[in-house]
């Protein structure tokens, strides 16, 4: 028997049985029933069930998550945090991991700023809301953060190929965005 004649017969036996309308209508709710079910899919799927009945969601890497909230009080551990970040910028970029340099980097210039406490990140908050704080407090800082900005969202969100040009315009920014913030006092006190 073919497809098309078990479908045929098949569906003039159920016709037989129910009523056109009555079949019209259960047709209607079950697809209502599917376009609530799709439109609502993520808030009736238990967190227990496993990894592969959810959907996915691709974390974004950045700066804004990693750094820590400024404390009340400045803590001398706190100084060498920038420097750390700057130390894995450069063993980054000699190993030709560039995009990872850059946003070691930049996490080294928020936290700089977090450490002269001209802004205060708080989770969830993105490069474009700290360069917008901190230009809004300190007009100064506010050109070399937003180029170090442009260069990592380029290579992190539109995930361009990162080269060794990239990590060197971010040191760049990064060594302006220093002389900045070190102020008239502190450059006369070194050699």
């Amino acid at each position: 028997m073919s497809f098309s004649r078990w479908w045929t017969e098949t569906t003039a036996s159920l016709g037989d049985r129910v009523p056109l309308p009555l079949a019209a209508l259960l047709l209607v709710l079950a697809a209502v029933l599917v376009a609530v079910a799709w439109y609502t899919y993520p808030a009736w799927v238990p967190r227990r069930l496993p990894r592969l009945c959810r959907r996915r969601r691709r974390a974004r890497p950045g700066p804004a998550t990693a750094a820590p909230v400024v404390p009340a009080a400045r803590e001398p551990a706190e100084e060498p945090a920038a420097a750390v970040h700057l130390s894995l910028a450069d063993r980054l970029a000699a190993e030709g991991r560039y995009a990872e340099a850059v946003r070691e980097r930049l996490r080294a210039m928020l936290r700089e700023l977090v450490t002269r406490r001209m802004v205060r990140l708080r989770s969830g908050m993105t490069v474009t809301e700290v360069i917008a704080t901190a230009s809004e407090h300190h007009p100064p800082v506010g050109p070399p953060l937003r180029a170090a900005g442009a260069i990592f969202s380029e290579l992190w969100y539109a995930e361009r190929p990162a080269t060794a040009e990239h990590d060197r315009r971010m040191r760049e920014h990064a060594g302006e965005l220093h002389r900045v913030l070190a102020g008239p006092a502190e450059r006369e006190d070194r050699p």
